[in-house]
């Protein structure tokens, strides 16, 4: 009985022990939850605390809490309304233009042919340009003192006379939204070059074999296999597009007269520049709420796309 009651069983486990191995896994794991939620946490929940209160950085009285004021003042803020409907077309025409570019891009990469690494490493070259740079060469670029495009435009006819687009109200957006999608090409070309050497040759061979041909093949085949990464990839990339105003800040600053404020931008301008972080951190919440409405509609329809498959 003895020399059962000081064996190694489970019941004669000292209490210490046991609850030392069942915390062992988040012992492990215990340094990424700290980085986690001192890193994004912390400061998003401090961020959306600003969002009922009144904190303006040159005003040190500031910081008391004031409810929804700052949401009450959003309904009646037309520079808000505006950049709301400038980012949906900003990020709508980015999205789509840069995956339909990616996408040509991907299928002619899939293909075997003499130099092909070459080729894939000068394709994803302008995803490796800063965009802060980047923005700074096409604003160079549209500006017809030192750059060629508007006189290529005008030669092309369509343009009247070689103008900077970035100074007109009706076409600046679309300086922007061309320097976004070269820049972000690159993203939609290696994630679906990647879905599509996944897809297995055999299927491919036996469609042909039953006469299907190219259009075809796509439409049954390499559509559906590349659905659910299509789905998720252009969930990123609109989420990172919607909150991203580097190009907007250094090509136009949200200018002429605010056509191409984007929500992002606006949340710039109002905590850099008016230094209202209260008022800022009220549009972010907007944002932040729209883009997990848009989230949970992408994954659901990737969920449902994948129970089909």
């Amino acid at each position: 009985m003895t020399a059962l009651a000081s064996s190694g069983t489970p019941r004669s486990t000292p209490l210490l022990r046991r609850l030392t191995v069942a915390a062992e896994p988040y012992l492990y794991s215990a340094p990424a939850l700290i980085l986690i939620i001192a890193i994004m946490l912390v400061p998003l929940a401090l961020g959306l605390s600003y969002a009922f209160r009144d904190v303006k950085l040159l005003n040190p009285l500031s910081g008391a809490f004031i409810g929804l004021d700052h949401f009450r003042e959003l309904i009646d803020d037309r520079t808000f309304a505006r950049a709301l409907k400038n980012t949906f077309f900003w990020a709508g025409a980015s999205v789509v233009l840069q995956f339909a570019f990616g996408l040509i891009l991907a299928l002619l990469l899939n293909r075997p042919f003499h130099g092909r690494g070459i080729v894939q490493a000068l394709v994803f070259l302008p995803w490796a340009v800063p965009s802060f740079l980047s923005g700074l060469n096409w604003a160079w670029m549209f500006n017809p003192v030192i750059g060629p495009i508007p006189h290529w435009l005008f030669a092309l006819g369509i343009m009247d006379a070689p103008n900077n687009i970035l100074s007109d109200p009706h076409h600046a957006m679309w300086g922007p939204i061309i320097a976004n999608v070269w820049w972000g090409i690159p993203f939609f070309a290696i994630t679906l070059l990647a879905a599509l050497q996944a897809i297995p040759r055999d299927l491919y061979e036996a469609a042909s074999i039953d006469g299907a041909n190219a259009l075809q093949r796509f439409k049954s085949i390499t559509l559906p296999f590349l659905a659910p990464t299509i789905a998720i990839t252009i969930l990123l990339r609109t989420v990172w597009i919607a909150n991203f105003a580097d190009l907007i800040v250094v090509m136009t600053n949200g200018g002429p007269a605010d056509r191409t404020q984007i929500v992002a931008s606006y949340i710039f301008t109002q905590a850099f520049r008016r230094l209202d972080f209260g008022y800022a951190s009220a549009i972010a919440v907007v944002l932040l709420l729209l883009l997990m409405a848009y989230a949970l509609l992408i994954v659901l329809l990737r969920q449902s796309m994948l129970k089909r498959a």
